[in-house]
């Protein structure tokens, strides 16, 4: 399967977000976005959460869907195991946690660009409260 021709079970709802892929959303791409859109603001998984949540796959894996897929859904809640803010989309994912109070570290006077990290310890979510559906 190549990425210009995902399969036939796509969600319908997604046909807006993804211009060429109206008919087309793997099972797998589907239960991950799921979990994205469970958790909640202010809070993240990890990719490799992600992965474990679902009993499936590993954060690549869960990274190519978000990377595919994940403009649908909260992206910025589905994160670097570091706290690294997303490349190339640092300041858009910053905006979204500063709204939603999502607990950061600021970055030390070296840091390049003097951007924050997520502050995995207050703000990874374990799926816990709300985590209803759980496979």
């Amino acid at each position: 399967m190549s990425e210009q021709s995902p399969p036939e079970d796509a969600r319908a709802e997604y046909a807006d977000a993804l211009p060429g892929y109206a008919d087309a959303l793997p099972e797998y791409a589907e239960r991950v976005l799921d979990v994205a859109e469970r958790i909640p603001p202010g809070r993240v998984m990890t990719y490799g959460d992600v992965a474990e949540w679902l009993e499936e796959g590993g954060p690549r894996q869960v990274g190519r869907v978000m990377a595919l897929y994940g403009g649908t859904v909260p992206w910025w809640r589905v994160v670097r195991a570091d706290g690294v803010l997303l490349p190339g989309h640092e300041l858009r994912a910053l905006a979204h946690y500063r709204t939603e109070g999502t607990p950061l570290k600021q970055a030390g006077s070296s840091t390049e660009g003097h951007l924050p990290r997520l502050d995995m310890r207050r703000a990874r979510w374990d799926g816990g409260a709300g985590a209803e559906g759980h496979t």
